[in-house]
């Protein structure tokens, strides 16, 4: 037995099923895109341990940042103000879209989009929340009553938060109305619209919540026309928008948020993931005068806004100015798209290609067009076998994920995209040209 091997089953006699990872690959040292195994192999990480690392693994200045930031002192706790939190807080609200001046901080996605809800509902003193079909916000009890990206996720843990509703996405490729992008109009919208007919009244509707590029759902970035629509639906009935961006946000997309591609401000941004290059930090942005109607002692978070993470957050913010890794995420995705979209043009197995900057995804079919989840595994475990680590998505799991860091080298994305089209046509039997 292995080295790793060894690891795996250790980790199996005490961490419950659940959490353990997705693969059994056990990570010696990453750098940048790279990542080696404690037993020597080597990986090209197209993960980016799920969207969390877009500077790639270990960064310099991320880690300098957090060496020093140590030095001085790891924990405040809402005890004492930290040079290091304010000084995040302000270069986060830099960036936010505009008139987001204000955040509140906590440790993960899923608390943020929690301590949103909670916003949301206090300031209004409206209940009902919306929600998106495929939308994925966390697995806490109240994140986990707006996630429906799969029912495995909610699968014996009713009753959950109620006053919950949920419409269509815009997926439209598999569109829930059975509609083609030409015929379709505003159905998604129009969506809603019938939901306060028959459902719940707009004006016991507290926020709208939705992720302007799906994640897990299967890699959907929404219709500039339909972020528009529900800015209008929103300000019409005064519903805050809400949007998600805990794994789209950050320089994911090219843009330090994906709304930006759209123009749409929101009400309300939710990041976290890449906002700490790993290290635990969840945002909610929004307006100062919204979050100063929060009552002195509605929210609290021990850890949030931890000074060490801050030090990691301000460090990745950064990089990615200084490096220039918004116009470098644009370059490298676009690279991605027109090596993709000429690979389907000559595989019918891939049925589309969609996405923006380094989030691209991958939709795979059967002969009859129908989702193939089968060939998208078997395609990321031979693209493991050869050093390329991927990570699928969508209800039916036939969605690949190509999320490199933005930093991804020239040679590391071409060695990565040779990967994906190899094995490909090895798996449907086809020869490169």
């Amino acid at each position: 037995m292995g080295e790793d091997e060894r690891l795996v089953q250790r980790a199996r006699g005490v961490i419950a099923p659940p959490a353990h990872p997705c693969y059994p690959i056990t990570i010696g040292r990453g750098m940048g895109t790279v990542v080696n195994s404690r037993d020597g192999r080597r990986f090209l990480d197209f993960t980016s341990g799920l969207a969390v690392l877009n500077l790639g693994h270990n960064h310099p200045k991320v880690i300098e940042a957090v060496q020093r930031q140590l030095k001085s002192h790891a924990h405040a706790g809402g005890i004492y103000y930290s040079e290091a939190t304010v000084a995040a807080a302000e270069v986060l609200v830099a960036i936010a879209p505009d008139g987001l001046d204000m955040l509140s901080f906590g440790n993960s996605g899923s608390e943020v989009v929690e301590d949103a809800i909670k916003l949301a509902r206090y300031t209004s003193g409206r209940q009902s929340i919306i929600a998106c079909s495929g939308g994925f916000h966390g697995r806490t009890l109240g994140a986990l009553s707006l996630t429906s990206s799969s029912s495995t996720y909610r699968s014996r843990y009713q009753p959950l938060l109620p006053s919950v509703y949920h419409v269509s996405y815009p997926a439209c490729f598999t569109c829930p109305c059975g509609m083609n992008p030409e015929a379709c109009g505003d159905r998604c919208l129009d969506e809603m619209e019938r939901l306060f007919q028959y459902q719940v009244p707009p004006e016991e509707v507290c926020a709208m919540i939705v992720e302007p590029f799906l994640g897990e759902g299967g890699y959907y970035p929404a219709p500039r026309s339909y972020l528009k629509g529900l800015r209008r639906i929103c300000d019409r009935y005064g519903i805050l928008l809400i949007f998600d961006e805990v794994q789209s946000g950050v320089g994911r997309t090219g843009r330090w948020f994906c709304c930006e591609h759209a123009g749409v401000r929101p009400d309300i941004v939710i990041v976290a993931n890449a906002v700490a290059s790993g290290f635990p930090l969840g945002v909610v942005l929004a307006p100062a005068e919204l979050m100063r109607q929060w009552g002195a002692s509605a929210y609290g978070s021990t850890f949030g806004g931890n000074p060490v993470s801050c030090a990691a957050s301000l460090a990745t913010i950064r990089a990615i100015r200084e490096e220039g890794l918004l116009e470098a995420s644009r370059v490298a995705g676009s690279r991605m798209l027109a090596s993709l979209q000429e690979l389907a043009m000559e595989n019918p197995r891939i049925g589309e290609v969609r996405g923006m900057g380094c989030m691209i995804g991958v939709e795979f079919v059967d002969e009859a067009g129908a989702a193939d989840g089968r060939l998208c595994q078997e395609l990321i475990e031979k693209c493991l076998e050869k050093g390329l680590i991927l990570i699928g998505c969508g209800l039916k799991r036939n969605v690949v994920r190509l999320i490199p860091p933005l930093n991804v080298t020239d040679v590391e994305l071409g060695e990565g995209m040779a990967i994906f089209a190899d094995t490909l046509h090895e798996l449907s039997g086809k020869v490169r040209r």
